[in-house]
């Protein structure tokens, strides 16, 4: 499997134990098999050069599990989110990307002020996004660095311009659905 992770330095070794507890999928290094999606949401920073890394990743003997937008997901990236404890024993988890987080709609859906099923209507909002995470040392050893590019100021800007549409798409999209909630 082809994967791609952007990110300010090279990074031909991953740590499963740097990063976010409470992101979708818990702990771990997150990619993606989309080349255009990682590059994307690649960031500039002054004084930092941008790169997308390259990876292949061998399967073999990996406990992986699949998501996909429905109950199970939204369930378990809620979880996560609260910070409890993962409930898989899996090596790599593949799926959704919540749009909440991508658009900055994490605080409505997470308020308190909605009903689950309300807020999983909400989830559905918006193009998916496939997210692989790699949560275990043995996962990550399976993953073999194949190089790395990087991105020049002009082309974060113009890929940053498209997600920019898309968001103001989203967003008028997202608040017809919480109107129609009302």
């Amino acid at each position: 499997m082809r994967l791609y992770h952007a990110g300010f330095e090279i990074i031909r070794q991953p740590d499963v134990h740097f990063g976010r507890r409470n992101a979708d999928f818990g702990q771990g290094f997150y990619l993606t098999a989309d080349a255009d999606f990682a590059r994307r949401w690649a960031w500039e920073r002054k004084g930092q050069k941008t790169f997308i890394n390259s990876y292949e990743l061998d399967c073999a003997g990996l406990r992986v599990h699949s998501f996909r937008r429905d109950a199970a997901w939204f369930a378990y990236l809620y979880a996560n989110r609260s910070g409890k404890p993962d409930a898989l024993a899996a090596d790599v988890i593949m799926g959704p990307i919540a749009n909440d987080t991508i658009y900055d709609t994490w605080g409505v859906i997470t308020s308190g002020f909605l009903k689950p099923e309300a807020a999983m209507r909400l989830l559905l909002i918006g193009p998916e996004y496939t997210q692989i995470a790699l949560k275990t040392e043995k996962a990550a050893a399976q993953l073999h660095w194949l190089s790395a590019q990087e991105l020049s100021a002009e082309e974060i800007a113009g890929f940053r311009a498209l997600v920019a549409q898309e968001e103001e798409a989203y967003q008028a999209r997202f608040v017809q659905e919480l109107e129609q909630l009302e």
